[in-house]
């Protein structure tokens, strides 16, 4: 009988450490954001430029050094979402961000990781090119916003390619979801 020679990996390894980081730097960022002054939107503008770092940061760590975790496959894209949510979310309450671009992103956003998670059992489909680009564009978009002084038609460019960005990787994410149920059910012989 051959001994199973996989590595068993504990949760409370740095990549999932950063990931938690990266959610407990929420809050603190949406309350700098909210503070009135210049000196608390750039100390909200830092704290979004160190979790955003974790997020590149924490994945790099997992994948060279064997990392990955069942915790950290869940944890990761909610600390993601919660960290440009908030920010989205407090750009339109404040007035900033019109609602009409935070709702499909969060929507994108949301609907994407439920899917996930629904097919995290039988199958994982591998981030995209399309979803990296999306994940940049997001951040330099909502950089721009936190940023005092960049003028309004340069954040709308970016935003804008951001929500289209984050739209069409979307509906891809859906197609290659409904492929790859419909191969698993050949398998099965369903």
């Amino acid at each position: 009988m051959k001994r199973d020679e996989r590595r068993v990996v504990s949760p409370w390894n740095i990549a999932n450490v950063l990931t938690v980081l990266r959610l407990v730097l929420v809050p603190f960022f949406v309350v700098c954001l909210f503070l009135p002054g210049t000196g608390w939107r750039v100390a909200a503008l830092a704290v979004f430029a160190v979790a955003s770092i974790t997020d590149h940061l924490d994945g790099e760590l997992a994948r060279r050094y064997g990392l990955i975790t069942d915790f950290g496959k869940i944890a990761d894209p909610i600390a993601d979402k919660a960290l440009t949510g908030a920010a989205l979310v407090s750009l339109s309450i404040l007035n900033e961000l019109p609602w009409w671009v935070t709702i499909p992103i969060l929507g994108r956003e949301l609907g994407i990781t439920a899917l996930r998670f629904l097919l995290l059992r039988r199958a994982v489909i591998p981030a995209s090119y399309g979803g990296k680009v999306k994940t940049v564009l997001q951040i330099a978009a909502i950089v721009l916003y936190l940023l005092p002084g960049v003028p309004g038609p340069v954040r709308w460019v970016v935003m804008g390619a951001a929500l289209v960005v984050t739209v069409a990787t979307g509906v891809d994410y859906v197609i290659r979801a409904v492929r790859l149920r419909k191969v698993a059910k050949q398998v099965r012989g369903e």
